[in-house]
């Protein structure tokens, strides 16, 4: 089966487990499409298929998979469950089934397990918060979701790091994210709404000025319902793609418009180094930004060229070092493992030299192929991409030179099924980033494709997306802030809740 093109037929009987059928297919057959049927087997079937059957009676719910890849032997197994199973661990132990089939079929033993989430840290905290010791919370998570060991200490490391931070978290607060969706270029890899300035550059006036805007709505919310801000965030894209004017200008509107006086941490993400200039980086600290971000992803010019990016390995390494002779003593840099022709010798060497810099952080990020990304189309060449050679050396590297794993996450269609990590100095973790995995605090977006998570008293969340492209979020500008009413609503029951 071409995995590009062809759909591999899921027939799923007396059961409707989509979701997590498709994510543990995909931890073995990644950037491939599926074509879903329900409740019958068709006459004939292509030389590659899954069915996946719940039969139910009082007494058993009889689960069995059938799994058939070219060139193997067909792949056969059942499972007995009391009728009595809830409807997730039926599910769990289908995927199971599914799981174990398709690892001895292709002789893939994904690192991560059946855990297809986006947060393998969620699993452990509340174990911890009971009481369980770290032995028995491995027990648990292997036997369960058959992790390998070396993927639980990670996740568990990042755990306890993580834990002093959450106690300290502020439920009644929120953090800001403003998105500057413009980059200079695309890169191949890059799945996130941004816009390269050649196409994009004519809008950015209005842009600036209906984001201005949002801002002024968005603070005269927090103010009337007495609610603290505790963490900014300025993303993209690439903010420091547009002009060291309108960046000063965004964050006047940020210091006119909420208090920031008792905020506990100021990000920008300052990004590639062919939009970093000293002006820029003026503006950004004279505005009170107490962290930035400068992101080479590799130092290796032949793979930056290879992705598209308009900058030297040595450009980044004289971003960061302008950004430390204007006084920003916080400052993180960005890697990605995996990326189209890096080897294990360049990906090694860039690592080596960015801690040799000593920024304050480092996150490593794997390569992930969305179908939004160009890299997407020639996907099959990167799944034996030697990526976890990469991330085991990112790992033992970073933790033996006093940088500690503090969030991670996971998304899917990652190479390998591997995962992103931030590590930092001890003191030096990002707030925000705790926050926005752990998904404990309000997070309120403006701009154009940000996101808006609110978090109620009760723990429900509810979502509230920008328009994701520059001239929806211009032109529909009043609609959308439409929409601003249910912040409101949430700030007032968690302002109630505290009283």
């Amino acid at each position: 089966m071409n995995i590009n093109n062809d759909k591999m037929p899921i027939i799923l009987i007396g059961n409707t487990f989509k979701y997590e059928i498709e994510a543990t297919v995909k931890l073995f057959i990644q950037a491939s499409k599926f074509n879903f049927l329900y409740d019958s087997i068709p006459e004939f079937l292509p030389e590659e298929y899954l069915i996946a059957k719940k039969l139910s009676d009082d007494k058993n719910i009889k689960l069995s998979v059938s799994i058939k890849l070219q060139e193997k032997n067909l792949w056969k197994s059942e499972l007995l469950l009391q009728s009595n199973a809830d409807n997730d661990e039926v599910e769990h132990e289908m995927c199971r089934l599914i799981f174990n089939g398709f690892s001895q079929l292709t002789g893939i033993n994904p690192p991560w397990g059946l855990i297809t989430g986006i947060r393998p840290v969620k699993k452990i905290i509340p174990l911890i918060s009971h009481g369980l010791n770290k032995s028995e919370i491995q027990n648990i998570l292997i036997q369960k979701y058959q992790i390998m060991p070396s993927k639980f200490e990670l996740a568990y490391k990042t755990a306890e790091n993580q834990i002093p931070i959450l106690e300290k978290i502020n439920s009644s607060a929120v953090s800001l994210y403003v998105s500057i969706p413009f980059c200079p270029t695309r890169c191949s890899y890059c799945s996130f709404v941004s816009h390269s300035m050649d196409s994009a550059v004519k809008l950015i006036p209005d842009y600036i000025d209906c984001l201005c805007r949002e801002l002024e709505i968005i603070g005269k919310i927090i103010s009337d319902t007495n609610t603290p801000v505790d963490t900014i965030y300025f993303g993209g894209g690439t903010p420091t793609s547009i002009s060291a004017h309108d960046i000063e200008r965004l964050m006047i509107s940020v210091e006119n418009n909420f208090n920031i006086a008792n905020v506990r941490e100021y990000n920008f993400e300052a990004g590639r180094a062919d939009t970093i200039t000293a002006q820029k980086l003026q503006v950004i600290k004279k505005h009170g930004a107490t962290r930035i971000s400068v992101n080479p992803q590799t130092l290796n010019d032949d793979v930056l060229k290879a992705i598209g990016r308009n900058h030297t390995g040595q450009d980044s390494i004289d971003a960061f070092l302008m950004a430390r002779e204007i006084g920003f003593d916080n400052i993180n840099m960005d890697l990605i493992a995996g990326l189209p022709s890096e080897s294990v010798s360049s990906f090694k060497n860039t690592l080596d030299r960015v801690v040799e810099l000593n920024p304050e952080s480092i996150t490593v990020h794997t390569l992930t192929l969305k179908r939004s990304a160009s890299l997407f189309e020639n996907g099959i060449t990167q799944i034996h991409n030697p990526v976890a050679q990469m991330v085991d050396y990112s790992v033992n590297k970073l933790i033996n030179n006093n940088y500690n794993p503090y969030y991670l996450y996971r998304q899917k269609n990652t190479v390998d099924n591997l995962e992103n990590v931030g590590y930092s100095k001890a003191g030096k973790e990002s707030w925000y980033n705790i926050f926005i995995m752990d998904e404990t605090q309000t997070i309120i977006g403006a701009g154009c494709a940000a996101s808006t998570k609110l978090v109620y008293p009760d723990g429900k969340i509810s979502r509230i997306h920008n328009y994701k492209f520059p001239y929806e979020y211009i032109n529909r500008f009043d609609t959308l802030m439409q929409k601003k009413g249910e912040i409101t609503e949430c700030l007032k029951k968690i302002n109630n809740t505290q009283l």
